[in-house]
């Protein structure tokens, strides 16, 4: 198969680095200590343009972002942490008391991966932070094999995290990335809106539907209208040449 999504979540916890930005000096403090207690290593900001800086640095697993921040907001870091060579497939999500749809959708159009919205429980935090972390791949232990995937005038190089059409390299936020790899994995088959949901995000993340609608468009945008094909009250396919 060309496209596996599901990996054993084989690290140690305390070789787990999470940056969590905030601008309250409470929450930085509270979450941290609860997270420090589970085992993890924690980078700590005020704000995105420090988030940036220690990103860069500590090259973090996972980035638990506020959005609502001075100087620079989250959904501005989360934008320029994804433009970074080396930073592009880490796990962002954003921690915010920002309810509003909108801020939702910018996050995820800037490639965040998650949204935890606040106030919540350190034990509920905790555990939505575990499922996340589930997803980080054991990159020491697994074999790197070079995985091409040639559909008509489209390349996709799933080790280098790129998508080549008509010989310009595009490089595509995570999630857009790894929902174009499974629609396009098996061209024609029609995918199930939960199917998606469950592949791309985990069952362990809740997101709404509207959430694969956004990532359709912005792929649209980019890769062409006419190779994404709507199934109405069922889901989408990828096809290669349609009339």
């Amino acid at each position: 198969m060309f496209y596996n999504f599901k990996t054993d979540f084989r690290m140690k916890k305390k070789d787990i680095k999470i940056l969590l930005v905030d601008d309250e000096p409470d929450i930085l403090e509270i979450v941290g200590y609860n997270l420090k207690n589970e085992g993890y290593k924690i980078y700590t900001a005020k704000n995105g343009i420090e988030a940036l800086e220690i990103a860069k640095e500590k090259t973090p697993h996972l980035i638990i972002l506020d959005i609502m921040m001075p100087e620079m907001d989250g959904i501005e870091a989360c934008e320029k942490i994804r433009a970074t060579k080396g930073l592009e497939h880490v796990l962002i999500t954003f921690f915010t008391a920002r309810g509003e749809d909108y801020s939702q959708v910018a996050g995820f159009n800037v490639g965040a991966d998650d949204y935890i919205t606040k106030p919540i429980k350190p034990k509920l935090l905790v555990s939505k932070i575990k499922a996340l972390l589930r997803r980080v791949k054991d990159n020491e232990s697994e074999e790197t094999v070079s995985e091409k995937l040639h559909l008509g005038n489209i390349v996709i190089d799933r080790e280098e995290y790129v998508v080549i059409k008509d010989g310009e390299k595009l490089s595509l936020p995570k999630k857009e990335f790894e929902l174009f790899a499974l629609l396009a994995s098996k061209p024609g088959k029609v995918f199930k809106r939960e199917d998606i949901l469950d592949t791309v995000w985990g069952n362990d993340v809740v997101v709404g539907g509207r959430t694969i609608d956004v990532h359709i468009r912005k792929l649209r945008e980019k890769l062409g209208d006419l190779n994404f094909k709507t199934i109405k009250g069922i889901g989408y396919k990828f096809v290669i040449d349609e009339d």
